[in-house]
This record gives C-alpha cells, structure tokens and sequence, in this order.
C-alpha cells in the first residue's frame, strides 16, 4: 500500500513539517539525535534536520524513503533513511534525544511493543513527540485509517508509556493540511512526554 502511495506524483502528504511538531520543537533536545517513526516521504525529518537535528527516519516503505532523500537534498541538509518494519526494527537502548511519531498508526498490539522499544530507547531526559488521529476521526473521514482500533487516545498512550512523564496530552479537533491524504478537520491526541532520569 505505502509504496503505491508514494509513487504517485509529488507528495502524498505534502513537503511542509506537521503544525504540532514545529510549535513543539523548542521541547526537543537542540541538536540532539532524533528517530522519526513511519516517517514515509520525509517532511518532518527534514525540517528537523534544517534546525540543526541529527535526524534518522525510519519507514517500511523504500520508494517513501527515496523520495525523503531527494526532499533533503533539495533542502541541502543530511538525514539518514533506514528501510525496516516496526514490528521488527531494534530501536536501540538509551541512544535517542528525541523520537517523533506523527500519525504513524499501527495495530493496537504492535503499537503498544514500539511504544515500549521507545520508552527504553530514549536517553534519560529524552523526549517522545506524537500526534495522532482518535477513534472520532472515523466519523470525520479526512485522513487516517478507516478502522477505528488504530487510533490512538491519551489514557491507552499514558498507559503505553510508563517510564515517560506526560508534559503535555490533549485530545482535540483541528484543521489538518498536509497533502491530499490529510485535509480537513481531523479528531487527533497530541502529546510530548519525557523519560525520567535514570
């Protein structure tokens, strides 16, 4: 599916960051090393990447991860692409700054073991930045999965996440433009949580 949408022409999702990871940013570890979940075409790595983060974005689909190396080169800034699928990529262990997850919807059982893998891979002091639809956004069909039970919510999120202290959780509705795979208002938990230390 992934590598269908993204052979299409131009970006399936836009080239411009997502809204609540630039207002957010300034709660991320400047400079720091930064994993972006699902990152697809790369918008999000490479704006990170412009303000001066090392930045990895990790993605199942290879023609999405071509096209985010072009988008960086276009950009004249350096991200790394690692091609893998999340019910099996290593995260790693106390090595990230920071990992961003925007709208990266997985089934409930996986979701629930990466959110774990990012629990234990952020360093102490390390921030987890997501945004994503809820299970109202069904009712509002402008972007996400049709099936209800990949959607996400603050209290399962809190619950996925012990070992992270929540800064900021919000559930709202908002006008999304990202692209013609996000337009409109859209039902979405916003969230940035931080690992204690050690």
């Amino acid at each position: 599916m992934w590598d269908e949408r993204y052979s299409g022409a131009g970006y399936a999702y836009g080239t411009e960051p997502n809204d609540f990871l630039v207002a957010m940013v300034g709660r991320l570890p400047a400079g720091g090393r930064v994993l972006c979940l699902g990152e697809g075409e790369g918008r999000n790595a490479v704006w990170l990447a412009r303000q001066g983060f090392r930045v990895t974005g990790v993605d199942a689909s290879a023609v999405g991860l071509a096209k985010a190396r072009q988008l960086a080169e276009a950009a004249g800034v350096g991200i790394e692409t690692m091609h893998g699928d999340l019910a099996e990529f290593d995260l790693g262990e106390a090595c990230w700054d920071a990992v961003v997850s925007v709208f990266c919807h997985l089934p409930p059982e996986l979701r629930r073991q990466v959110h774990a893998r990012v629990v234990r891979a952020l360093r102490p002091g390390g921030v987890f930045l997501l945004e994503a639809y809820t299970p109202r956004q069904v009712q509002f069909g402008t972007g996400g999965p049709p099936n209800a039970g990949m959607m996400m919510d603050l209290q399962a999120l809190a619950g996925e996440l012990s070992g992270l202290a929540i800064e900021h959780g919000v559930e709202l509705d908002r006008e999304i433009s990202e692209g013609r795979f996000h337009d409109g208002i859209g039902a979405v938990v916003q969230l940035i949580a931080r690992k204690t230390a050690a």
